[in-house]
């Protein structure tokens, strides 16, 4: 497909191709105007509510290092023109192009869920990972707070677990991960794919610059909790002759260890990842696209476990060997410390009882009633601070509480009103009192309202 000159500004993909299960397909072409247009096109960021059944996620993969992981959001704002996550957008009939990084989805009961299936008796601990697919911490997780929620819910149960992104949001969370750190219940790694601000502005265009991804690993190091660097992805003749500086840097920033894997192209990636090049890198773009091929067997990408990480052949093995003399030559060949899954401990609840052996007796706690619920969320009845905006529910059995209501679209707040309830001086919402009840005298039936009466008795399904 030939490239659009006038991409989207601040976007990572250059098109938003159908997805691949839908049978009608749309694609977009150069017409040979748009580079008359006057200025780029705009695209907002719309995020949703996924009212997910279950958190936890669990794969059987033998090259990955975990077993159970947790995405607290679908498709990432962050852009990256390489994210390996692009193609599970077509699952939700939306494109891995520029949907993958406008249509958001969160899960706004992701603690809830976690809570309830760490509290089954016929749950084992197991190092659970934290942003596998998506970043935990991309822009949204500013307000959603949404991965807050998950590891506060995971320290309280004393469960260990680990997290990768690449944004310096999580130092906003230290206060957590220090103490866990420090009891043996979290690693971080942070993804650091070049030193370069103009090339990480055009392949991760809402990242975090590679400065404030550095000053995150010092300040994460700093705080006691153990950080590794990961050089991903290693994009031959773009960003591989930074493998060593990117290294070193992590290193005296204060990384215990780094990992690196080589850049991987599944199905839609692969012609965005294309389109990107001949767009931003139009000089080097066969190039780059000759060596990836060249680890992959002649082929954009293969999905052979053991090869689809790191890749085969001459290049991939040139890759492996440089960064190997690199881990040794700036201390991060070192060990991470190991995680305790000894002190794993469901928390007692408020109203638990002690039985005659000492055990704790778990009172069973009703949950809400939000069959009605639809949207995005954000209120203190399901969960969400109060210093937090919430958003608009309807009317049903679960009246929201709080005093202001918003969605989370476009970054635009409104302010509706609940039907049936009214806001006093004071900014809180009450009821309206329920109508008088009118005395009235029943009326003398008549013979044919008789036999419908007779008729809906026998019948109580109706017609």
């Amino acid at each position: 497909m030939p490239p659009i000159p006038l991409h989207t500004k601040g976007r990572g993909a250059r098109t938003n191709d159908t997805s691949r299960f839908l049978s009608l397909q749309r694609e977009e072409f150069d017409d040979g105007w748009t580079a008359d247009d006057d200025k780029p096109r705009s695209l907002r960021t719309v995020i949703q509510a996924d009212h997910a059944k279950s958190i936890i996620a669990s794969n059987d993969s033998p090259d990955i290092g975990f077993n159970k992981s947790i995405n607290p959001y679908r498709g990432c704002e962050h852009g990256c023109i390489y994210c390996y996550a692009r193609p599970a957008h077509a699952y939700l009939g939306l494109s891995p192009g520029l949907d993958f990084e406008s249509k958001l989805f969160f899960k706004p009961f992701a603690h809830e869920l976690l809570a309830k299936e760490l509290s089954k008796k016929s749950y084992r601990p197991e190092v659970i990972h934290i942003g596998g697919d998506t970043d935990p911490y991309q822009p949204a997780e500013r307000r959603l707070r949404v991965t807050r929620q998950v590891i506060e819910t995971l320290y309280r149960f004393k469960h260990p677990f680990t997290l990768i992104t690449k944004s310096a949001l999580v130092l906003r969370d230290l206060d957590i991960l220090g103490p866990a750190a420090a009891e043996g219940l979290c690693r971080v790694a942070v993804s650091i794919t070049t030193l370069d601000r103009k090339l990480a502005r055009s392949m991760e265009p809402r990242a975090a610059t590679p400065g404030k991804r550095l000053e995150a690993v010092k300040a994460l190091s700093a705080a006691g909790v153990p950080t590794a660097v990961m050089f991903a992805p290693v994009i031959p003749a773009l960003n591989d002759h930074e493998l060593e500086a990117v290294l070193e840097a992590s290193a005296e920033a204060g990384a215990t260890t780094a990992g690196y894997v080589v850049i991987r192209l599944p199905r839609e990636i692969a012609s965005l990842f294309q389109q990107w090049l001949s767009s931003d890198h139009p000089g080097r773009a066969a190039r780059v696209m000759s060596l990836i091929r060249q680890t992959r067997g002649g082929a954009d990408y293969t999905a052979d476990w053991g090869k689809r990480q790191k890749g085969e052949g001459p290049v991939a093995e040139l890759i492996a060997a440089r960064f190997a003399a690199a881990k040794r030559r700036f201390d991060l060949d070192g060990e991470m410390p190991p995680m305790d899954l000894a002190a794993f401990k469901v928390p007692a609840k408020a109203g638990d009882q002690m039985d005659l052996f000492g055990e704790v007796v778990k009172a069973v706690k009703p949950q809400p009633d939000v069959v009605g619920l639809r949207g995005a969320t954000a209120n203190p009845v399901h969960g969400f601070p109060m210093s937090e905006t919430a958003s608009p529910l309807p009317v049903g059995t679960e009246p929201c509480l709080h005093r202001k209501h918003t969605f989370w679209r476009n970054g635009e707040e409104e302010t509706p009103r609940l039907p049936g309830v009214k806001e006093d001086g004071a900014g809180e919402y009450r009821t309206p009192p329920a109508p008088r009840a009118v005395a009235v005298e029943p009326a003398t039936p008549s013979p044919s309202s008789r036999k419908a009466a007779k008729r809906t008795i026998r019948d109580p399904g109706g017609a």
